[in-house]
C-alpha cells in the first residue's frame, strides 16, 4: 500500500494528470465492462435491479406530483443514491482488478467508505440542478406568448431550451465522468476529483463525446424498454466507467483507498 507523510500530502496538486485517449477507447471500455459484468453477475445485476426500482419510483412521483415529484425524485434518487450505486459497480470492478472476492455487501461497504466525498459531490450536483431549474423557468419570461405560439416562436423556444439544457448537461457530465471512480480509488477530496474530471474531459473532447453519445443511447434504450434495460445497461456502463477512469486519469500521486481485507493484510 502507498504511504505518504503529511508534508507530502500537503503538496499534492489540485488536479491529477490525464492521458490522451483515442476516439475508439469507449468501445474498449464497454468490452471490459461486459467482462466485469459476466465475472460478477449476481452483485452487478442486483444493483442494476435497484436502479430499475428507483427509476419507477421517480416516474411515479412525477406522474402524481408533476415537476415537484420530478425534482424530489432527482434529488433523492439521482443526486444522493445515484453516486453510491455507481460506486458499487466501480468497487466490483476494482475488486476484480485486485483479485479480491466480490459480493453484494462487500461492494456496498467499499462504496460506503467513499461516501463522504460522494456527498460533497451530491451537494455540487444539487447546486447545478437548482440553477438549471431556475434557468428553465426563466425561459418563460423571455417567451410570454408560449401558450399560444406561432411556429417561429415555438421553434425559437425549443431551440433556446435545448441549448440551456445541453449546457447544464455538459457541466454535470464533465464534473462526474471521472470524479466518482477517483473518490473510490484514491484518498482525494471531492473538489480535486471534480477538477480532475473536468480537465480530463476538456483534454479528450472527441473521445469523451463518443462516450457521452454511448451513455445517452443506453438511457434512450432503457426508456424505450420502460426502464427494464437499466437492469443490464447501468451495470455495464458502471463497470465501463471504471475502466475509462483507469485508462484516462493518472491518480498515482494520491494514496490508495483499498478494500479492508487488503488494508488489514
Amino acid at each position: 500500500m502507498e504511504n505518504r507523510s503529511e508534508d507530502e500530502a500537503d503538496v499534492l496538486p489540485m488536479v491529477a494528470p490525464c492521458r490522451d485517449i483515442r476516439p475508439d477507447a469507449p468501445l474498449r471500455w464497454l468490452k471490459l465492462g461486459w467482462r466485469d459484468l459476466k465475472s460478477a453477475p449476481a452483485a452487478s445485476l442486483a444493483f442494476g435491479g435497484i436502479t430499475v426500482v428507483i427509476s419507477y419510483l421517480i416516474t411515479a412521483a412525477t406522474w402524481f406530483w408533476g415537476n415537484l415529484g420530478l425534482y424530489l425524485g432527482l434529488v433523492s434518487g439521482f443526486v444522493f443514491v445515484g453516486p453510491w450505486l455507481a460506486m458499487t459497480w466501480y468497487a466490483i470492478s476494482r475488486r476484480l482488478e485486485l483479485g479480491q472476492p466480490v459480493c453484494f455487501m462487500a461492494s456496498l461497504a467499499d462504496a460506503g467508505r467513499a461516501i463522504r466525498g460522494a456527498m460533497v459531490f451530491a451537494v455540487i450536483l444539487i447546486v447545478v440542478l437548482l440553477v438549471w431549474a431556475r434557468a428553465a423557468n426563466t425561459m418563460y419570461i423571455f417567451f410570454p406568448q408560449i401558450h399560444n405560439p406561432s411556429w417561429r416562436d415555438l421553434t425559437l423556444f425549443l431551440a433556446a431550451g435545448s441549448a440551456v439544457g445541453a449546457i447544464f448537461s455538459a457541466v454535470v457530465f464533465a464534473a462526474s465522468a471521472f470524479s466518482l471512480p477517483m473518490l473510490l480509488d484514491r484518498q482525494a477530496d471531492a473538489v480535486t476529483a471534480v477538477i480532475t474530471s473536468i480537465n480530463a474531459v476538456l483534454r479528450n473532447k472527441v473521445s469523451v463525446l463518443v462516450w457521452a453519445g454511448i451513455i445517452v443511447s443506453c438511457v434512450v434504450l432503457a426508456a424505450l424498454s420502460a426502464w427494464i434495460g437499466f437492469l443490464i445497461l447501468m451495470p455495464l456502463l458502471g463497470h465501463a466507467t471504471w475502466h475509462a477512469y483507469r485508462e484516462t486519469v493518472d491518480a498515482s500521486q494520491w494514496p490508495q483507498s483499498l478494500p479492508p481485507r487488503l488494508e488489514n493484510g
